[in-house]
This record gives structure tokens, sequence and C-alpha cells, in this order.
């Protein structure tokens, strides 16, 4: 979609939403919306108008990036820019705001002004996110992209690993291998999670070296255009004992399994179901403690949301991960995630990083 078919559906949204204007202040929903990459601004739509509200570092960027609107200069002190805003919005009473993303401090001055000049500033659920959620041709595009980065610089470093290295050293080379390949940055705080560390699901890299066949949990992602990629692979350097080849068989059971069983029309807690089961029946649904996956975008963790209490329905076009982990205290964990396109009413696998141990190929 274009800017300009974006702007079409957020207006299409308002009413239904009760809404004159939308506000917004979110920069994942304001590049969206806008295309303009800046740090900081916000849009200001009506159904007639859409204004970029930004500072002096930013105004000529705007110009450039976003021509379907017209640029504003924040400028004076305080909020003096708000009401500016507020002016230009002419009839417009009720106007939205991302409830998510606004502090209390924030919405205490704002709702004040707005007051003043006879407007009411209104939550919106998520109405952005949810538009956010189909991924167009250029969207799809640039998460291959970032998705192909992260599979290649895995499996360089993977080859490469001997014991001995620590979490730190093999993140960043992970880290070097994406940006040598074209990453603008890598999507979040890689993870390397070796041995007993990998029960932290979200565990930061350490300077503790890696040991023969102790599990190492990689969670990895580049980031290309604002896009990110989302990969978890689980390795060991040499022999493994029984109990990874065990807990490994059940997660990559139970990934397999909603990839190929999640239908059009599923909510996310029934995909997780599909998983879920599987570990529980195996005697591990305790160690199972997060969702089964997000949608990724210029977020890496946006909708759709793949969980035990997730309501989104699963359609045409979204991109999301699926990623079924057990961890053991003491032990470890084993985590495996892919990220997949919703299509044609199933899933298909975009990330392609192989799934196998480092020296033997099990």
């Amino acid at each position: 979609m274009s800017v300009t078919d974006r702007l079409t559906k957020l207006r299409e949204a308002m009413e239904p939403a009760g809404v004159d204007a939308v506000w917004v202040s979110q920069p994942e929903n304001r590049r969206y919306m806008s295309g303009f990459s800046g740090s900081a601004g916000s849009l200001f739509i009506t159904p007639e108008n859409a204004l970029l509200a930004t500072d002096s570092r930013y105004t000529e960027q705007a110009g450039k990036q976003s021509p379907e609107y017209q640029v504003v200069h924040m400028a004076g002190p305080g909020s003096e820019w708000f009401k500016e805003m507020l002016a230009s919005m002419g009839d417009a009473k009720r106007v939205g705001f991302e409830e998510s993303h606004v502090t209390v401090a924030t919405h205490k001055r704002l709702a004040d002004l707005c007051g003043e000049a006879g407007k009411e500033l209104v939550p919106i659920n998520d109405i952005i996110e949810t538009i956010r959620a189909i991924k167009d041709d250029a969207e799809r595009d640039a998460l291959i992209s970032a998705i192909r980065i992260t599979d290649e610089a895995f499996v360089e470093v993977r080859d490469a690993l001997e014991p001995g290295a620590s979490e730190q050293d093999v993140a960043w080379r992970i880290e070097m291998a994406m940006r040598n390949r074209g990453a603008e940055s890598i999507a979040f705080d890689l993870i390397v999670a070796s041995g007993p560390n990998g029960a932290m699901a979200h565990h930061s890299p350490s300077a503790e070296p890696i040991a023969v066949g102790a599990p190492i949990v990689i969670d990895i992602g580049a980031r290309v255009d604002g896009y990110h990629a989302d990969m978890t692979r689980t390795i060991c350097i040499g022999d493994h004992d029984d109990q990874f080849r065990r807990i490994y068989d059940i997660v990559l059971t139970a990934q397999e399994t909603a990839i190929a069983t999640i239908e059009e029309g599923m909510t996310g807690d029934q995909a997780d179901a599909l998983a879920r089961n599987i570990i529980e029946k195996a005697g591990h649904g305790p160690e199972f403690g997060h969702s089964l996956g997000h949608g990724v975008g210029l977020a890496v963790h946006e909708y759709p949301r793949l969980g035990q209490r997730a309501p989104d329905v699963l359609t045409q076009g979204m991109i999301f991960t699926v990623e079924p982990g057990i961890y053991i205290t003491g032990w470890g964990g084993v985590r495996i995630e892919d990220i997949v396109e919703f299509k044609d009413g199933r899933c298909s696998v975009l990330s392609s990083a192989p799934k196998i141990n480092v020296k033997n190929g099990s």
C-alpha cells in the first residue's frame, strides 16, 4: 500500500472508533503512516488534512520522505506547537491518541490543552497496529531481505564455532556478519545463551565460554529498511546428551505441527494451543512460559499475537513467528523460531537457516 492507501484505511476506521481526528506519536506507526523515519515528530490526520509536525532537525527530511503531508515546524516553548495543531483541526472535536504510547504526564498536559480548545482526547485501541498486521509487497521484500541476511549470518558463524568462544564473542561475530551483508542494524539485542544460561529465554550474552555438548540458544535478527527479522536456532558444538535430543525433538515437533496446521480464521490462542498441547503432553508444559509467536515488521514484536490469551484472527498477508521453547533450570533450553507468511490459508516458512547440530549434522 502507498501512504495514500494507508491514510484512506485509517480515515475509514475513524468513524467506527468514534473520533474526528487522529494524533499519531508512536514511532513505528508514524513511519508506517507517513514514510518519515526521523526520531521526533507527530502526525495529525483528519478526513481532509494530514500534517507532520517535527523540529528543525527533521523538517527537510520530512518534506522529502512524506510528500503526502504538510510539514509543520515544531517551534516555540512547551506545547505551543500542539495548540497550533489543534487549531488546524477545525471542527474536529474528538482527537484519537495512542493510549499505549502516551505517558500519563503527557496525556494530562495535552488533555488540558484540548479542553481549552473545546476538544477531547479519546483513546484509540490499536487501529494502526491492526492495519500494519497485513504486509504489502514492499514490506514483504524488506522482510525477506532481513531474513536472508539473518539466515546467512547464522550459517557463517555456526560453521566457524569452536569450544571456548564466549557468548559475547559469538554475538559480536553474528552482528558483524549481518552488517557485512547489508543490515542497517541488528533488530534487537542478540541472544546467545549456552548451557544453563539457555533456561533464561532472554539471556544477555556473557563472557562465559561455550562448552562441548552444551545446548546453545541463538536468537538473532537483522534490520533492513526499518523491517526486522527474528530467528532462533538451538545447537551444540560436538556431541550432545540424550536430554538435548529428547527436548529438541519435542520442540521441533511442536513447531512443525503448528506451522502445518494453523489455518485461516484461527485466533492466536488457537494457534498457540497447537504447539502447547504437544509440549504439555510431553510433560513440559510449565517450562514453555512464553507465547508461540508474534508479528514482525517495523517493530520486532507487533500484531498478530499468538498466545494463550490472544484473540487476534490470523488471515491472509500476515507475517509472524512460530517459536515454541522448553527451558529447564540448571540444564538449559531449546527454542526453534522461524518467520512464516500466512498465504493461501496456510503458513509458508520464510526462514531457511538449517536446524542441525554444528559438527555431526544430527
